[in-house]
């Protein structure tokens, strides 16, 4: 293990930091990067994205993909998780805190839109990030591809109706543009990359080229999450500045929910038997969000300024550390698992 994955933890919280303070002192800066997006997908974070999982996607051997059927329990597992729990926790959770706890704190419009805000959190699993957990964790590459793939397969159908029925409307708007983007440009291409890339490799050498590729590649993969975290915490720094007091309330039922469902999740992996280079991407895949989507709904569904973007926004601000915590974690029971 190098040293940007020994002291991740400490180069994020320089990120933050650092995003926070640039953000304050150059937000015009800021503010036209945030200004460089398609269909709610800022092109630069889409970058760094990709910079961060393209060497992910080198490693994934396609020979191996058809050895996952063989181990159906993770992808069952991921499935139950994401469209059966953890939506409607999350729901239960933002009516508790905002309509109980919390309902001397705010107003009932803005309780209405926190709510609101933390269900699309709930009703979109991760995509992108989670090949980078995932890798942390050593998780099974070939494995985790295809959970995020069949996740993203059933985000398709299963988002809008969910989050209807959860927000009690029926006329959500889905920006399909986002979604299919997103999936694109986190997935797809990299994917395609990697795939071509490990043949043009494997087809010249005999395997030592693409391990030294690999390891080249590998530090890539920290530079690109620390500068998503630098621009994303840049991209909230006045939010983050001006409304402490709001971002605390809508984080306190948040982290509740994220360790929740680590903790059945984890829990349920280990009642399943699953080795732990399976069990670990299965349960980050269900805690973490895919948190473009969520924002792009809130957005386009309550307005820019809306108590239920901010809350998305607050989930973006409360998942890098967070799951951090959880890798670390997860790396620390490893002999609770068996190896795969």
């Amino acid at each position: 293990m190098g040293i940007f994955e020994r002291y991740l933890s400490v180069w994020v919280g320089l990120c933050i930091v650092a995003g926070v303070l640039l953000g304050n002192f150059l937000p015009e800066q800021f503010a036209w990067i945030a200004s460089l997006e398609w269909a709610h997908v800022n092109l630069v974070v889409a970058v760094l994205i990709w910079v961060m999982i393209y060497p992910m996607m080198v490693q994934i051997d396609f020979s191996a993909i058809k050895d996952v059927g063989k181990k159906p329990k993770g992808l069952l597992l991921t499935l139950i998780i994401n469209w059966l729990i953890k939506p409607f926790t999350m729901a239960a959770l933002g009516w508790l805190f905002f309509k109980v706890f919390f309902a001397g704190m705010v107003d009932p419009q803005s309780a209405n839109e926190y709510i609101a805000g933390m269900i699309l959190l709930g009703v979109a699993p991760c995509t992108a990030m989670v090949f980078v957990w995932s890798q942390l964790t050593k998780g099974d590459p070939n494995y985790t591809l295809v959970q995020v793939s069949v996740n993203d397969i059933v985000m398709v159908f299963a988002f809008a109706p969910i989050a209807a029925l959860l927000l009690g409307v029926s006329d959500i708007t889905v920006p399909w543009e986002t979604l299919v983007l997103s999936v694109v440009l986190y997935v797809v291409l990299p994917l395609l990359a990697g795939v071509l890339t490990r043949r043009r490799l494997e087809a010249v050498g005999d395997g030592e080229r693409l391990n030294r590729f690999m390891h080249t590649l590998k530090p890539w993969s920290v530079v690109g999450l620390l500068g998503t975290v630098t621009l994303l915490f840049g991209f909230q720094a006045q939010t983050i500045l001006q409304q402490p007091q709001t971002i605390v309330l809508i984080a306190i039922p948040l982290l509740i929910q994220t360790y929740g469902i680590f903790a059945i999740g984890y829990g349920g992996a280990k009642l399943l038997k699953l080795p732990h280079n399976v069990a670990a991407p299965a349960c980050l895949i269900g805690t973490s969000n895919f948190f473009e989507l969520a924002v792009a709904v809130a957005i386009s569904v309550f307005g820019l300024h809306s108590g239920a973007a901010l809350a998305t926004v607050v989930g973006v601000l409360v998942e890098v550390p967070v799951m951090l915590s959880l890798v670390f974690f997860v790396n620390r029971t490893r002999s609770w698992f068996t190896e795969g």
